[in-house]
Formats: C-alpha cells, sequence, structure tokens
C-alpha cells in the first residue's frame, strides 16, 4: 500500500455513535466529485489564449476553466505522440514500459493495455463511480476476423481490413477495462477503419471506402459506415459527452467522462459555420470551434446544478502537428507550441509540453497558477486521493497525486523528483528542477535535426542538457560544461527504468516484449544483462 487510510478509523467511530455502515457510504459518494477529462489531440501550448496575451486564436471557453480554477504552466505529456500519451493518462504509468517503445498504433491494432491493468476507470469504478469513454480510443483493441489464421497487415493500406469481421463483437475494449460505456472510433480520425464502436459492437457495418487528400483535410482510403461522417464526428462526440452528462447528473452516483477528442488533429474538418472565422487557416478555425462546443459543455454542467463539485480537466495528447501548417500559423502571428522548440513527435518542449487547466470550485481558487512540473500520468494518483482509494504497487507506477496544487498552487516541498519525456522514435529525456538532459542528437521526432538527417545528426553530441530556467528555447547544449548534471540525470534515468517505477514503491517489471530493444548506452552492461534487455525482455 502506498499511504495509509483513514476510512478504517471512520467505520470503528461510526459504529461506536450508531451511525450505520449504508448511511456512510451514501454520504461518502455524495460527496465524491463528478470528473470530466478533456483530452484534445495534437493542441499544442500556444493554441489557448489564457497562456499568450496576443494569441491569434482566442479560446474564450478554454480560458474560462482557467478563470474559475488553476492552469498549469509547466505540463508534460508522457509522449510525444498519441497512443503512447493515451496509454499514460489511463494507467498512470509511462508508455515505454510496455511493448510500445516508439511510434503508434493503427485502426487495426490489437489491445495495448491487459485487462488485469488498472485505469483511472477501473479505479473510480470501485470507488461507485458510473464511467464513460467518448472519442479517439487509440490504443488497440481486438477485432473478430474471417479467419483467425488468415491475418493481413497493420492497418496503414485498405486491405489490411478485409479479414475484419465487423458485424462481430470486439474483445478488450475500453468496457474491458472499467468504462461502463464506450463509444467512439479505434485510432485517430485519418485511420481506417472508420466505424463508430458502441459497448464493443459497430453501430452501422460498413459498406463503402472513402479518402481524402486535401491539404489541411487528409484522410486514408478505408471501409466506412454511413454513419461515420468525418466532419461531424467532433460535433457527434460533444454531443455524446453532453448527453451523458444531463443523464448522469440526474443520478446519485459520481461519474466519469473521459471526453478524447480527434481534433484539432488531421483531417482539420471546421463545420461550414466556423470556416474562415479565426481570419488564420483551417487549424485556427477548428480550434475555435472546438473552443465553442468546450462552452456548450460548461454550460450543461452548470444548468445541471453540478458545477460546484464537478472537476473538469482541459489538456492535450501533445504538442501542435506540422499537419496544422505551422509556418501559415507564424506568419500570421499565431505560435501554436508558444516559443518552445520542435513540435508534435519531438523530444524538444514543443513536442511534450501542453496546457493543462483544471476547474473545481469547491477545492480550486479561482485564476490560481502553477508552475510546477507535472505529467498526465498524474491523473492516477491524483484520483486515488481525491477517493480515497490506496494505489497498490502495481498500479500507477509513474503516478503523482496534483491535490495538494489544487489546494496551494504555490506547494512545491517535493512534489516530485523528476519526469521522463519520450519522443516518436524511442529517445528518452529526463526533467529534473530546470535540468533537461536529451539522451539523442537532435529532436528524436520530425523537426530538424531528424534522426534520419544523418549528416547533421553525426555532427552533434550524442546528447543534450539544457538549462530551462535560463534557456526555454533549447539552443544552448551544457552536455560538455555540466557534466555532474549528465551523470546525475543518466543515473536517475537508469534507476527509472530498471526498477519499473519512478514513484516510491516497490520495484516492479516492466511488461516482457518479444522482440530486440535498442540498448540505451547509459545502462551499465552488467545491469543491462540482469534486465535481460539484450534477450528481448525488459525488467
Amino acid at each position: 500500500m502506498r499511504k495509509k487510510k483513514s476510512y478504517i478509523y471512520f467505520v470503528l467511530i461510526s459504529t461506536i455513535l450508531g451511525i450505520g455502515m449504508n448511511c456512510k457510504i451514501e454520504n461518502h459518494q455524495e460527496s465524491l466529485p463528478n470528473i470530466i477529462v478533456i483530452l484534445a489531440d495534437d493542441l499544442g501550448y500556444g493554441d489557448v489564449s489564457i497562456y499568450h496575451e496576443n494569441n491569434k486564436i482566442k479560446t474564450v471557453n478554454i480560458d474560462r476553466i482557467a478563470l474559475d480554477g488553476i492552469r498549469f504552466t509547466d505540463a508534460h505529456t508522457p509522449s510525444s505522440v498519441c497512443t503512447p500519451t493515451r496509454y499514460g493518462l489511463l494507467t498512470g504509468r509511462y508508455n515505454w514500459r510496455t511493448r510500445l517503445k516508439n511510434g503508434v498504433l493503427t485502426g487495426k491494432s490489437k489491445a495495448l493495455i491487459p485487462n488485469s491493468r488498472s485505469t483511472i476507470a477501473s479505479l473510480l469504478q470501485k470507488k461507485g463511480y458510473h464511467t464513460a469513454f467518448v472519442g479517439k480510443w487509440h490504443l488497440g483493441w481486438d477485432w473478430a476476423l474471417k479467419n483467425e489464421k488468415d491475418e493481413t497487415g497493420e492497418g496503414w493500406n485498405e486491405k489490411d481490413f478485409d479479414n475484419i469481421d465487423f458485424t462481430k463483437l470486439i474483445k478488450n475494449t475500453p468496457n474491458d477495462l472499467g468504462f461502463n460505456y464506450s463509444y467512439g472510433h479505434s485510432g485517430s480520425l485519418d485511420m481506417a477503419p472508420y466505424v463508430y464502436v458502441e459497448n464493443g459492437k459497430v453501430t452501422e457495418v460498413p459498406d463503402t471506402s472513402t479518402v481524402n487528400t486535401g491539404k489541411y483535410s487528409w484522410w486514408r482510403k478505408g471501409p466506412t459506415s454511413k454513419d461515420f461522417i468525418h466532419e461531424d464526428v467532433t460535433p457527434n462526440f460533444f454531443r455524446k459527452g453532453i448527453k451523458y452528462i444531463k443523464e448522469q447528473s440526474k443520478k446519485s452516483n459520481p461519474f466519469l467522462l473521459y471526453l478524447a477528442l480527434p481534433s484539432p488533429h488531421t483531417p482539420i474538418l471546421p463545420t461550414k459555420e466556423w470556416q474562415g472565422k479565426s481570419g488564420l487557416n483551417p487549424y485556427g478555425d477548428f480550434m475555435i470551434m472546438i473552443d465553442d462546443y468546450i462552452g456548450q459543455l460548461l454550460d450543461t454542467v452548470d444548468e445541471a446544478g453540478i458545477n460546484d463539485n464537478t472537476i473538469i480537466i482541459f489538456t492535450s495528447d501533445n504538442g501542435c502537428s506540422p499537419a496544422a501548417k505551422i509556418e501559415e500559423l507564424i506568419e500570421n502571428g499565431h505560435y501554436p507550441n508558444s516559443i518552445y522548440r520542435g513540435h508534435k513527435a519531438d523530444i524538444y518542449e514543443g513536442g511534450h509540453r501542453v496546457p493543462f487547466i483544471v476547474r473545481w470550485p469547491k477545492e480550486i481558487k479561482k485564476e490560481s497558477v502553477s508552475n510546477e512540473t507535472i505529467c498526465l500520468t498524474d491523473l492516477m494518483a491524483t484520483f486515488a486521493e481525491i477517493t480515497n482509494y490506496d494505489l497498490k504497487d502495481d498500479e500507477g507506477e509513474d503516478s503523482y497525486s496534483l491535490v495538494p496544487l489544487f489546494k496551494d498552487s504555490t506547494f512545491s516541498s517535493s512534489f516530485r523528483e523528476a519526469t521522463v519525456h519520450h519522443s516518436i522514435n524511442g529517445s528518452f529525456a529526463i526533467r529534473k528542477d530546470n535540468w533537461k538532459l536529451i539522451m539523442c542528437p537532435g529532436s528524436g521526432g520530425w523537426s530538424y535535426p531528424r534522426p534520419s538527417d544523418s549528416l547533421a545528426i553525426n555532427d552533434l553530441p550524442k546528447i543534450q542538457l539544457y538549462d530551462l530556467l535560463n534557456d526555454p528555447k533549447e539552443l544552448i547544449n551544457q552536455e560538455s560544461l555540466v557534466p555532474e548534471k549528465v551523470v546525475e540525470l543518466k543515473s536517475l534515468l537508469s534507476k527509472y527504468i530498471s526498477e519499473g517505477r519512478s514513484t516510491v514503491g516497490v520495484s516492479q517489471k516492466n511488461d516482457t516484449i518479444n522482440f530486440e530493444w535498442k540498448q540505451i548506452d547509459f545502462i551499465s552492461k552488467k545491469k543491462s544483462d540482469d534486465n535481460k534487455v539484450q534477450k528481448g525482455h525488459s525488467r
């Protein structure tokens, strides 16, 4: 157990005073907050106007959340791409501890999270919550196949879906991971198959195949259902989420809504009424459209009379993508990743520093600001503390509770030791205080110098060390100037990897893999042999 519980003492006192257990449980559930987690897709740190006085995109409704709550200025995703970040958010565990060491899954990929792994949904379900997932899943589930022995490709090509039987139930869905209700699609909105899945069943079998090659609105060719209209997917998910809030607000149990938006990720599809409204480009229009729907959701919470004890979290899964046409936006005075270097997929700050805003009127003071370094993996421990749930040693191994920061935004004493970052190609970085150590040359992602830019990469130092307090743009590599800091951070990162956790607790095993994972040069050969990394296993 990771923390002591006061529950048993309350029960004893209640018994002495003659208070019935049923009454206690009901009162406890009434006091627990509803929780709404809104995860945007490819929305950058610079895309929310409250973070930037001269922002060209005015997100007045997202700003409402911050004005009524707390805004974090140093929040990070565990990875700079979609799938691994979603894994970390739901499990409180870094994605590179799984079989997914780099890249993302497709719309056809098998389930990444085993049913035995605790999630924020299964945790809250144990505490009496009704839980719902609506939106983009992108963590794999197991489609039924027409011929189990005739497996086709990974899901990048249209023919890879020929063997899927869309009439049969899907296995290992969000419902198996703690969600009472689930409705969404399997991958990104540019990844086939384009079908809605509700509680493990396709809502309408696909009978056609679509593709789009627009500059902003492209998606890959693949099976498409008649009820799946790309332009309406984001509005549809908001409608579903708002309907769920209205229904659950009338019930006695608290609820969790995980609203995982597929936007403003490609295809960038602002509906007609929003086209041209930003004065920037379709990405700007899409942002304004999303913000308006956020406003409708906030109004729903207020009108339902549950505002005071409802936690609303708004964040993003990584930095803004080049697909938004970042150069166009900058030319028009909008910086989607703010001052930070890089963008989606990168190990640099632009890849994983994101907006993170929380409203909880009952507990959080209005217009609070925290400059503490936090991570999306922290939701697991946060919800555990809020609901008085004791995390086991194999739950939320990389999760720190944000509750102290909710109660006092200036709180900083020993909040967390360090944070690990990860890029699309599997490169690591570790952040402790103002220092950030990057274990690769270049971006580790899509911005220059990319891993594929061999001429440039070969001439760069193998590692990078930045003082983010004095050099937030990561321009001055100090790895040769502060060697003692390099040694310290290498050792700490090695410890986090080998011990299977970055929080206090009993060491855990990383997931077994059946392939050779690239050796990390800062782990000693002995430790590597002990952990069987080279033999295809990760401790």
